[in-house]
């Protein structure tokens, strides 16, 4: 007798999310069975990556992450175009550091103003990223959604502390809401609640869970991630079957490993390649947990991740 595969039944499907306007606009979402389970579901939608751009010149960056963006870090237009010609990215988003109070603290105008050139200089998805901090993030995020109406940015962070101010003017302006928690399905469970009692359409919503990159805490990253997958797609719960969006590019290049020369830890090997491969296998390890969009930064890692999506969606 032939032998069968065992199969898991789904009762649930990923919601279907429009990013972005036009004819370059990415539908992400739509599974009906786990990560690249493809023998007992359908991945309609393959996950996208979306390109890091910064507002203001990086300070702290390793080298080998600065290297693909010589001459251009100062411009965020011009860093964006980069990564369109040069590299091929699908989506961008717009990292608004300079909007930190603790840093640069550049006010709502000036913030607004810079995205609004970006958005108008490209033809792909613009994911808008601000601070993590309720207030500054309120001020700078509402004035975003008001001088790029009609545009569908994917806006974020919204938390529970500002998820009222933010997604009434995601609904106001015709945009997509990023709804953050701190790595807890029942807090990502109660946020999406709160915003859809708030007004904001499913197809308005996606979800960033806070992951971290390989060797710091990723495992947890992904339990979260997988719990919300299994949840949504195996016990029918509408406010957890939501698209997925990581924000892993911040989270590899600010440790130490991405940093240290070779000369400084011979073992560690070549810093270069260090780099590339810590941000490329926490991007898979995501990936394989439920991910529907990753923020990344280096375009060889980018390279791997895609070679990757391609070998496991292979028929």
């Amino acid at each position: 007798m032939a032998f069968e595969i065992p199969k898991t039944l789904y009762s649930g499907k990923i919601k279907e999310v429009t990013l972005g306007k036009g004819n370059k606009a990415i539908t992400v979402g739509g599974e009906t069975s786990y990560p690249f389970y493809l023998f007992e579901g359908k991945m309609p939608n393959l996950p996208r990556i979306a390109m890091e751009v910064w507002d203001c010149p990086p300070q702290e960056w390793a080298e080998t992450a600065l290297e693909p963006f010589a001459g251009v870090t100062d411009d965020p237009v011009a860093w964006a175009k980069k990564c369109l010609d040069d590299y091929g990215a699908e989506m961008i988003a717009l990292q608004l550091v300079s909007t930190d109070p603790n840093g640069l603290d550049r006010g709502a105008d000036e913030a607004a103003a810079v995205v609004k050139q970006v958005a108008d200089a490209i033809d792909v998805p613009l994911i808008v990223w601000g601070t993590s901090d309720n207030d500054k993030d309120t001020e700078v995020l509402r004035k975003v959604a008001e001088i790029c109406q009609g545009k569908n940015l994917i806006i974020g962070p919204v938390q529970e502390g500002d998820h009222k101010r933010i997604g009434a003017s995601a609904i106001a302006y015709q945009h997509t809401v990023v709804a953050s928690t701190p790595i807890d399905i029942n807090l990502a469970k109660q946020l999406n609640i709160l915003l859809g009692n708030l007004g904001v359409a499913d197809e308005q919503l996606v979800i960033d869970p806070t992951v971290s990159g390989i060797g710091y805490g990723i495992e947890y990253a992904y339990s979260v991630m997988e719990r919300m997958r299994m949840a949504g797609l195996t016990q029918q719960d509408e406010k957890l079957q939501f698209p997925i969006i990581c924000n892993i590019a911040k989270e590899v290049w600010k440790t130490k490993e991405t940093k240290i020369s070779m000369e400084e830890e011979p073992t560690l090997g070549n810093a270069e390649k260090r780099g590339i491969l810590m941000e490329a296998i926490s991007a898979t390890v995501l990936l394989l947990a439920g991910a529907d969009v990753l923020i990344m930064r280096h375009p060889e890692a980018i390279n791997l991740v895609r070679e990757m999506i391609a070998e496991l969606t292979a028929s």
